[in-house]
């Protein structure tokens, strides 16, 4: 039942990231309710699987590199429409959805067993430092894709081609200011996941640091994204700056969630 409920929701993501790229070339209110209905499906898709594979083993589906995948671009959406409630970005599925999309798509080729938690995973501190961790990843991507569209709409602005895609896109400010919002957000997240991982990793392995290479990655990430709001706040750096930040901390992101995953390193090997 997981593959189907998987697969529907990888489906819905698909369609979704089709009609939001077409939408950053034909204006349209219809395409735009289209996407965000695909997007809402595959969500409610997404969430009924991760439930249902909790069902089954007893525990939030985070311990292998499918399921922290998955949970990965589940979290990634649930922030994306907790942005479109508050801010209601325009075209910022078309940013967003081809994310999830990837994410969804590298999860499916990983394996998809499920197996019990080994007695060294068996703590509290654990969903609570892995849930923080990937909430906290998951508003970084959302800066990586405003990011993005302000680095697009300053090209308008520079070149003065005040037409088409430039009236749609949020102003240069409304993109600064969301970004600097959803790194005051992820900032503390990823701090209290670092601080819940230090209890997890004393109980787990009698140490509170062991160097290991997801550690020393999350705490490059903390200091990137701790310089960027430094630079912000005390160094005046925002707009274009604060934009290649936010992308360069959320590849940093990337390099470590998928190079240590796939390299199989550390003692984090089972995410």
């Amino acid at each position: 039942m997981d593959v189907l409920l998987f697969e529907l929701a990888l489906t819905c993501y698909f369609a979704a990231t089709i009609v939001s790229i077409t939408e950053l070339f034909k204006e349209s209110k219809i395409t735009a309710r289209i996407t965000t209905a695909l997007a809402g499906l595959g969500f409610a898709l997404h969430t009924l699987t991760i439930i249902y594979r909790y069902g089954i083993a007893g525990h939030i589906p985070i311990i292998n590199p499918h399921e922290a995948t998955s949970f990965f671009a589940w979290c990634v959406v649930f922030i994306f429409f907790l942005l479109q409630l508050r801010y209601k970005v325009n075209l910022l599925a078309s940013f967003v959805m081809p994310m999830v999309f990837i994410l969804m798509l590298s999860s499916s080729m990983l394996p998809r067993e499920i197996k019990p938690l080994s007695p060294v995973l068996q703590s509290h501190w654990l969903e609570i430092h892995i849930v923080l961790a990937f909430l906290g990843n998951a508003a970084f991507a959302l800066a990586f894709g405003i990011g993005v569209m302000y680095l697009v709409q300053e090209h308008y602005v520079k070149s003065k081609n005040l037409g088409g895609l430039f009236e749609r896109l949020p102003s240069l400010q409304t993109l600064d200011e969301i970004n600097y919002k959803l790194i005051t957000i992820g900032f503390p997240l990823l701090t209290l996941a670092i601080i819940t991982g230090v209890f997890w990793a004393e109980s787990a392995w009698g140490s509170y640091w062991n160097w290991d290479p997801r550690e020393v990655w999350s705490l490059i990430t903390w200091f990137i994204y701790a310089i960027i709001l430094h630079a912000r706040l005390v160094a005046g750096w925002r707009g274009r700056r604060a934009a290649f930040l936010s992308i360069a901390g959320f590849l940093t992101i990337l390099i470590a969630f998928f190079g240590i995953t796939l390299l199989k390193k550390g003692l984090h090997v089972f995410l």
